[in-house]
């Protein structure tokens, strides 16, 4: 609701949905457009008449395959643009909303904040990265693959909200063990927060104003536990 009635908010989640789907358009487009030609790339139309049937459908199997490609590419560039640019930048909007001001860390230059904040990244980095593999390892080697799926579903999502709440705390510069800490005690809000991005289309509105929704919560709880 506070990033439908603010212009710039607003704005600034729509435009990670145009980027998405202006992309996504062209990039299908140019393959389906040229599916014949990359299909030739690799098989070319045989002389045959029943070959030529089937080297039609391959066609246009291999095209739904790359449109797929495209899509998937299309929202990981617009991730991130979002992700590096848009999701602080909504954040301190929402910050200055609330509190009237940014709050900003004490540091002695810009070039030290920058890369505190990239030490302090590179954990919760790989964290969900080694949780990732773990999981798809234990699927892959043991016979509980629809649990370690749900599971691994669980996790992916928890970490999502995780970098939506975690923009405050990481903009104060903040220790990566405090906020871990954070993650871990409030890990039942985060799995709820998350379960809205596992709605296809859904998500993407969702995911677009994640940012708002994640700093009105972490403002809360720092309000609330001034510690």
């Amino acid at each position: 609701m506070l990033a439908l009635k603010t212009p710039s908010l607003l704005m600034l989640g729509l435009l990670r949905f145009v980027v998405l789907v202006a992309l996504g358009l062209f990039l299908a487009g140019l393959i389906l457009v040229w599916h014949e030609q990359i299909l030739s790339l690799v098989w070319t139309m045989p002389e045959g008449k029943w070959l030529v049937y089937l080297w039609e459908g391959v066609s246009w199997l291999l095209s739904l395959f790359l449109v797929g490609i495209s899509m998937i590419l299309s929202y990981l560039v617009s991730q991130i643009l979002f992700g590096v640019f848009i999701m602080d930048y909504m954040s301190r909007i929402t910050e200055r909303l609330v509190l009237g001001q940014e709050i900003h860390p004490v540091t002695g230059s810009w070039l030290e904040f920058c890369l505190y904040l990239i030490r302090q990244e590179i954990p919760r980095a790989i964290l969900p990265v080694l949780i990732s593999l773990g999981a798809l390892v234990l699927g892959l080697l043991t016979p509980l693959g629809p649990v370690i799926l749900v599971l691994s579903s669980a996790a992916a999502i928890t970490f999502m909200a995780w970098d939506n709440t975690d923009l405050v705390p990481a903009r104060r510069m903040e220790p990566f063990g405090k906020r871990f800490g954070f993650f871990r005690r409030h890990l039942w809000f985060h799995l709820g927060f998350g379960l809205w991005f596992l709605i296809p289309w859904i998500n993407i509105l969702f995911l677009s104003y994640a940012p708002v929704g994640a700093t009105l919560y972490t403002l809360q709880r720092a309000k609330e536990n001034p510690k």
